[in-house]
């Protein structure tokens, strides 16, 4: 109907948003140009469940059209059509994610109420779990016109989209606004404290902390914004601070405690949201760039869940901003591995190269075990029910919480349309150095927690063979930390807590003991690699194939232990490898090279030593076989543990200590 008059008594939940005028890359994520287009199922439509190459699934149909006009967006809600041309706004921040809310939330009928200026046409798709597009409505417009259109919720099951095009006749046609409503109640509006736990990147703070502060009306129902500053540089003494604290209204409140990693921020952040009584506690690393609306839909999705519900936001790339890293998060539960993309996902998907329409497995609902802590809404009554996060520093605490949380009977939900951009694990490499401790431990302890398996399945052997890859691969500080990592399980959880301070420099100060950890800025620092070909006379030097990798093991560490390395290595690497070429099985052939770092800042010097390969591997199988004895001992004592451990009361007493000794 047009001109419909839009009465008080339905309220909004999402509303259509364009990009700020810095983001020019972020185009695709909010709007693009040209007709609907989408995807043709082959006959088999059940090729398009799971994540294959296009080719393989389906046929792609588009009339084609150029991209959308930056120089056309008016606002952050407003947007020009030019005459004769058309725009979907069927994209990742604007579409509506109707079986998300059709599954979460007691909504069934909603409204699409759309305002425009001008000439053209207004068209209403919808998609289904297959992802093929669907014409629901549509309605010829002119001058000022708001257009409403009701909607069902009740066929989205297991998947689909909500969208609208618009298109301009003869004259432009201007988008107003546009938002999606509900006449279903809830019970009120939920505060929450927005909370931002940092280590040493005060710009990145402040730069989010400014961009809350020129969105203004996304913190209607934001209690507080906590910083939880962990660092020796302080975003109190950044330029331009006092200015953006005041911009934002008193909201903005800093505590600075020690280095008590991610959980110990985050722990904080929980715990002044329960103090303070919000409703709910927002997590937001701190090496992102937060879209501002996603807090209002974060907010707004929780305060219609059936039951309180974990909500993340998803995560992009913050180096290539059109790509989504991840849609959603699950754990293998034989396997325990970290960060692994559910199985109707694929990692790193481009919206520049295929819209929300033209890729089928967007259109699934992906129901999710975790959602990373870089953006997650948690509810105070899930925090007072199953306690706050467990004491690991970094590494797997959000993971581990998703599972506590899910067995108490709370869903974790990755809500598409709410996201940050984030530094990528594509520019990281977090399984070597000091972060191996942490990897090492914390996945122990979240698989002994909360593993159905006998001796957590497969965990202890990829365990194993995780310290033979990182022995041959001569990263001999790493695997220090992994054995300490193992040592400390073995005590128990009784001092967690204790250790949260001082374990990481402890681990730090070790590396003085190993080339492999000593960080040099340029490959010219090094000597010059001696002239020849290097191991293997050269040749590519390729993964074994896995029937092969026990021989193949037991031959390179048995060479390794054995064979002496060459004389003149010491005093001068083989070669240089650049840090993609850093594989274990290429490693594994040399006695010294000179290897680059993940963020290309620098590189090291790895050299084999048969002694520290034997000492280490000795110590690490006695210490794994120990393990594996007493494997449901320390299991009950880690699930016994985690009520106390993860408490207001047990987390009080670290940061109160934490005061007293003013670190």
């Amino acid at each position: 109907m047009n001109g419909a008059d839009v009465t008080t008594e339905w309220a909004r939940i999402q509303r259509v948003i364009l990009p700020p005028d810095d983001q020019t890359d972020t185009i695709p994520l909010y709007v693009d140009a040209g007709p609907a287009s989408g995807i043709r199922l082959r006959e088999n439509d059940e090729l398009a469940r799971s994540p294959k190459l296009p080719e393989d699934k389906l046929q792609m149909f588009s009339s084609g059209g150029g991209e959308a006009h930056f120089e056309d967006i008016l606002s952050r809600h407003s947007m020009r059509v030019r005459s004769g041309e058309q725009l979907s706004f069927g994209t990742y921040f604007n579409a509506f994610p109707a079986s998300y809310w059709r599954r979460w939330t007691s909504v069934r009928d909603i409204r699409l109420v759309i305002r425009t200026t001008g000439t053209g046409a207004v068209t209403v798709y919808k998609s289904n779990a297959r992802g093929s597009v669907q014409r629901v409505d549509g309605r010829h417009v002119d001058g000022e016109t708001t257009s409403v259109f009701e909607l069902t919720l009740k066929p989205f099951g297991d998947g689909g989209w909500y969208w609208f095009d618009l298109s301009a006749s003869s004259t432009d046609l201007v988008l107003e606004s546009a938002q999606w409503e509900t006449q279903e109640r809830v019970g009120g509006r939920g505060e929450v404290t927005l909370e931002i736990t940092t280590m040493n990147k005060p710009d990145f703070c402040l730069n989010n902390a400014r961009i809350l502060s020129e969105n203004l009306d996304v913190l209607t129902d934001v209690k507080e914004i906590l910083i939880v500053d962990q660092g020796t540089q302080k975003v109190e003494d950044q330029d331009g601070f006092a200015e953006v604290r005041d911009a934002l209204g008193g909201k903005l409140r800093v505590i600075n405690q020690a280095n008590l990693g991610g959980s110990g921020g985050f722990a904080r952040g929980m715990y002044e949201a329960v103090e303070n009584g919000s409703d709910y506690v927002l997590l937001l690393d701190d090496d992102i760039v937060v879209e501002p609306e996603s807090i209002v839909r974060l907010l707004t999705f929780a305060d219609y869940c059936r039951k309180p519900t974990i909500i993340g936001g998803h995560m992009f790339d913050l180096y290539s901003r059109s790509v989504l890293h991840t849609f959603g998060e699950v754990v293998d539960p034989y396997r325990f591995v970290p960060a692994q993309p559910h199985a109707d996902m694929e990692l790193r998907h481009d919206f520049s190269v295929a819209n929300l329409r033209q890729t089928a497995w967007l259109h699934r609902r992906v129901d999710v075990d975790y959602n990373g802590w870089w953006m997650c809404l948690v509810p105070t009554k899930v925090i007072k029910e199953i306690g706050l996060s467990l004491p690991l520093f970094i590494k797997w605490d959000d993971a581990e919480y998703g599972l506590r949380a899910r067995e108490a009977g709370f869903a974790t939900v990755s809500l598409p349309g709410a996201a940050v951009w984030h530094v990528s694990w594509a520019d990281k490499d977090d399984m070597v150095g000091w972060q191996s401790y942490f990897h090492e431990r914390n996945r122990l302890i979240t698989t002994l927690i909360h593993s159905p398996y006998p001796k957590g399945g497969r965990v202890l052997r990829e365990s194993v063979q995780a310290d033979v890859k990182h022995l041959v691969s001569m990263q001999y500080f790493t695997e220090h930390g992994r054995i300490e990592a193992m040592k400390d399980l073995l005590k128990g959880p009784g001092d967690l807590h204790e250790v949260l301070a001082t374990r990481l420099p402890e681990i730090n100060a070790l590396k003085s003991q190993y080339t492999d950890a000593q960080l040099k800025d340029d490959v010219d620092d090094f000597p010059a690699p001696k002239l020849g070909r290097g191991p293997m006379g050269g040749a590519p030097i390729g993964m074994p194939r896995k029937k092969d990798l026990v021989p193949w093991g037991i031959k390179t560490v048995a060479r390794q232990l054995v064979k002496a390395p060459a004389p003149e290595s010491a005093e001068r690497p083989q070669g240089f490898l650049a840090h993609r070429d850093n594989r274990w099985f290429r490693l594994a052939h040399y006695d010294s090279v000179v290897v680059s770092n993940a963020e290309g800042t620098g590189a090291s010097w790895y050299r084999r030593d048969p002694q520290k390969l034997k000492s280490m591997l000795s110590e690490a199988s006695r210490l794994h076989l120990r393990l594996f004895r007493e494997w449901d001992k320390l299991a009950e004592q880690y699930r016994a543990a985690v009520p106390d451990i993860t408490s207001m009361a047990a987390w009080k007493k670290t940061f109160d200590a934490d005061a007293r000794d003013g670190r």
